[in-house]
């Protein structure tokens, strides 16, 4: 049977991850690209409908592609690890490098939908709620709608080198040649100083102004996930 023994497993892991990730980022780009400049636009009965009846049902598929995305993910990568004969062993390949590069960028999307976006739009449906039931509106409802704007663009703006190092795992098996001590320990501090800059920015500059100010558009939010895919390119270029 071709799915038997651990190969077909993996093969159902993959395959559970591709579906669910399709689902999460194909929703993503959806609030990015198409319903909020849909919302910036409409008049605000129409925005307080879709509040209440659209985006809860349009985050319950978001939120739980995320999920599935994460765990079948970080499965297949712990098995990965495995055939390969352990961590070592592991991050002495490009592959290894590459795979676990995207599935951190994964974590922190995964992240941002569960502990900032999710609970800030609860937020700010419950305030839309309230206020077509004629009760008083929420004053925190704005923060937490900017708040989970820029952690969803900061999503987009991951999603980008996230999907590239993704795929560069098995399709660029050049992309790291170098595996010392000090290459793999440089490569990690760096990359980990960036995506933690990037993420206190979503949790904490003020949306639409200083650093956020990037991410206040599509235009911009592209840009910065193409640069963040160019830096990390170089990163291994130059370390590896």
């Amino acid at each position: 049977m071709a799915l038997a023994g651990t190969e077909g497993w993996l093969f159902l892991l993959r395959w559970i991850h591709f579906l669910a990730g399709i689902t999460w980022i194909g929703i993503l780009y959806y609030f990015n690209f198409v319903q909020t400049p849909f919302f910036a636009e409409t008049e605000p009965p129409v925005r307080s409908g879709a509040i209440q009846k659209l985006v809860p049902r349009a985050l319950w598929w978001f939120r739980w592609g995320a999920m599935v995305t994460f765990v079948s993910g970080w499965l297949y990568l712990l098995h990965r690890m495995g055939q390969f004969g352990g961590v070592r062993e592991f991050f002495a390949t490009s592959y290894g490098w590459a795979i676990f590069l995207g599935g951190i960028l994964g974590s922190f999307m995964w992240a941002n939908v569960w502990f900032v976006i999710w609970p800030k739009q609860k937020i700010v449906i419950a305030n839309a709620i309230d206020t077509a039931a004629g009760r008083p509106a929420n004053p925190a409802a704005a923060g937490a709608g900017g708040r989970a704007g820029v952690a969803s663009r900061t999503n987009v703006l991951f999603s980008i080198p996230m999907l590239f190092f993704m795929g560069a795992a098995s399709h660029l098996p050049d992309l790291a040649e170098n595996f010392s001590r000090g290459p793999k320990i440089a490569m990690a501090m760096i990359s980990a100083v960036i995506i933690l800059l990037i993420e206190a920015n979503a949790l904490w500059a003020t949306p639409g102004q200083g650093t956020a100010k990037p991410l206040a558009t599509i235009k911009g939010t592209l840009w910065a996930g193409f640069i963040l895919t160019a830096i990390f390119y170089l990163l291994f270029e130059i370390l590896f």
